[in-house]
């Protein structure tokens, strides 16, 4: 097996070839200092085998660099103890670890910056197009060449702090649009002077922050060199221009290339939700490792072991490096090299809890994985007694709850009303460009049958029959179900939810109108226009999905543009009628025509046994939708948190 096979990177031998690539995680401090949530967290990926781990991006200059509020930072030697203690922790466990060095450039906001106007090669404002599209996030300033020169020089300042503290090796951040890759571009580099205006004008900066570098490590010493072989945007990179940077880098002393892609406007392509195919960046490492002949690193959604074996076999990288893939299942390059990839937690690329939390300043944790950011506090541990724990419900609430009650060796029952285990989850997954959420439909339903859970399908569970059974804790789980307005026309056979569409208990008629434009309206929107149907979609606030992740978003309602499905915002539903829905909006009363009616305005909770059984048992959790209608992701996260309280 390759991905088993070490690797030589310039004076340093990996004993494989997963690498974790860097993520912003917000672990550090509010000063930007190395915390205990931090090191726990590299740790873990140390622990499941991981050959070498490149810790997020590390600010080299606050405030102007930083890309966060508590981006963890190296650019004083105060920093040293902890980056140090971090390394200490991680070479523990056999893995190597480097640290990357980043300064954001335009790419930041003024809340990192505390009011200072960001800089940049040029005066190139950094657009939002996903959240809110066509804003401005950033106006920068132009740097001097005086500040240029500073900057060169901070880089290889952090670069010693790095090798001090314990590094195995650097990584220069020249990527994803921040300060070097806005060097390197020519969206973003617009400049005349020696910093800009040609290929070499715009190579110098990122030269020269090597050769700094250089100087500072010395000639055996390891660095990386992350690029964005393609900006995914018109006037950007490109791989052509990408695999001339590439012989440069190589020119210039750099022992390995780290190829991933796009900027901040082009950030779906980053950090690529589900709908963007699996190994998307693949073919540019493969275009770069044709002209260079130092190692090249893959990434860019490389979640299944497979994919990743195929990869090296093929030649078209030296190594692949598996980010998100790691939030999801720290053990997945152990459970590789045992044989053991089918039982591998996949990445399902939702972005819940890693990449929209770091958008709203939050640390970022896993939808599927609740251990993320909390390593020490969720050590699992075996119960002091045994018992028995009866589970109502097998969605993910449920399944992850009855998982976790098992691994601390407890008897286990879970109970489920229907035929299949997976809840609302197994609708979830029909839509296109959803197939990959089975995967963690897959990993959970596995675990009962490997952790002997006692499956009891086709069970309506009572207050009786929870007294028969005796269960020393019970989890109720029990989800939710569609929400039905009370609206004349409603009991109509016309009528149905969209859980019964996606389900496939109901056909629709060619003519379609769906009520309630969040996410599962529009999902079920692009699901029946894929077959045929013609689809009008009616919201009542202001835009379409706004309950979903905004990379998501981005992509579905390009989608449905894309599709032409006719989209009815600030329109009030009234009433269903012979020849369709009425409604009203800022014009007044109108009638959408439709031969099916279909539902999408959410869940209201199957709270009955929960309520009913308060009280009468000693050890009662209640948790996911049968509390409050949310995500997957509190709902994983909350069976996984009753388990350990039993």
């Amino acid at each position: 097996m390759k991905l088993s096979e070490p690797i030589q990177i310039g004076s340093t031998e990996l004993k494989n070839r997963l690498v974790m690539p860097p993520m912003v995680t917000n672990f550090a401090s509010e000063t930007g200092a190395v915390t205990q949530r931090l090191i726990d967290y590299h740790v873990e990926r140390a622990k499941g085998m991981v050959g070498l781990i490149i810790v997020e991006a590390t600010c080299v200059e606050s405030l102007l660099g930083r890309l966060v509020v508590n981006q963890l930072r190296v650019d004083s030697d105060k920093f040293l103890p902890g980056l140090a203690e971090l390394v200490e922790a991680v070479h523990t466990y056999g893995a190597k670890v480097a640290l990357q060095l980043h300064h954001a450039g335009r790419q930041t906001t003024l809340e990192a910056t505390e009011g200072k106007t960001p800089v940049a090669p040029s005066e190139v404002p950094y657009v939002d197009m996903y959240t809110t599209p066509g804003s401005v996030i950033a106006r920068p300033r132009s740097l001097t060449v005086e500040e240029i020169g500073e900057l060169v020089q901070k880089f290889g300042n952090a670069a010693k702090r790095a090798k001090v503290a314990g590094f195995d090796a650097v990584e220069i951040h020249g990527a994803h649009g921040y300060l070097i890759g806005q060097f390197l571009s020519p969206y973003t580099n617009k400049r005349n002077d020696e910093y800009g205006s040609n290929f070499e004008g715009r190579m110098r900066f990122a030269v020269e922050v090597i050769e700094r570098v250089r100087d500072e490590v010395g000639p055996k010493y390891p660095l990386s060199f992350r690029i964005s072989a393609d900006e995914y945007i018109e006037g950007g990179m490109t791989l052509e221009l990408a695999r001339r940077v590439a012989t440069k880098l190589e020119a210039a002393t750099i022992n390995v290339i780290h190829v991933s892609g796009s900027l901040g406007e082009s950030n779906h392509m980053c950090e690529a939700p589900m709908a963007i195919p699996r190994g998307f960046n693949v073919h540019l490492a493969e275009g770069i490792k044709q002209v260079v002949s130092i190692p090249v690193i893959a990434v860019g959604r490389i979640n299944d072991p497979g994919l990743a074996e195929k990869i090296l076999q093929e030649g078209k990288a030296d190594l692949v490096a598996m980010g998100r893939a790691l939030l999801a299942d720290p053990e997945l390059p152990r459970k590789i090299m045992e044989g053991r990839s089918d039982e591998v937690r996949k990445c399902i690329a939702c972005d819940l809890g890693c990449s929209s939390r770091l958008y709203a300043g939050l640390h970022i944790t896993c939808n599927v994985n609740p251990d993320v950011g909390k390593e020490r506090e969720f050590r699992l541990t075996r119960a002091e007694s045994v018992k028995e724990v009866l589970v109502v419900g097998g969605g993910l609430a449920g399944m992850e709850a009855a998982r976790v009650a098992a691994l601390r060796g407890h008897n286990v029952t879970i109970c489920e009303k229907k035929s299949e285990l997976g809840g609302q989850f197994i609708l979830a997954a029909k839509p296109p460009h959803k197939e990959e959420l089975q995967n963690i439909l897959d990993y959970l339903r596995a675990q009962m049958s490997k952790l002997d859970v006692h499956v009891e399908m086709r069970q309506t569970i009572t207050p009786e029959r929870i007294e028969e059974k005796k269960p020393d804790a019970v989890v109720v789980a029990t989800g939710g179900v569609p929400l039905v307005p009370r609206v004349p026309g409603i009991e109509s056979e016309r009528v149905a939810t969209a859980w019964d569409v996606l389900a496939g208990q109901v056909d629709p008629k060619d003519e379609v109108a769906i009520v309630g434009g969040g996410e599962v309206g529009c999902e079920t929107a692009e699901y029946l226009s894929d077959l045929g149907r013609d689809v009008t979609l009616v919201e009542a606030v202001g835009d379409l999905a706004l309950d979903m992740e905004p990379l998501n978003r981005y992509l579905l309602l390009h989608r449905l543009r894309e599709k032409r499905i006719k989209t009815f915002t600030r329109t009030i539903f009234k009433e269903v009628v012979n020849d369709g829905i009425a409604v009203t909006d800022d014009r007044g009363e109108r009638l959408l025509r439709a031969e099916s009616v279909i539902l999408a305005l959410g869940t209201v909770s199957d709270n009955t046994l929960a309520n009913s059984l308060r009280g009468r048992v000693e050890q009662l959790y209640v948790v996911g939708d049968c509390v409050k209608p949310r995500r997957s992701l509190e709902a994983i996260h909350e069976g996984s948190w009753a388990a350990r309280q039993i």
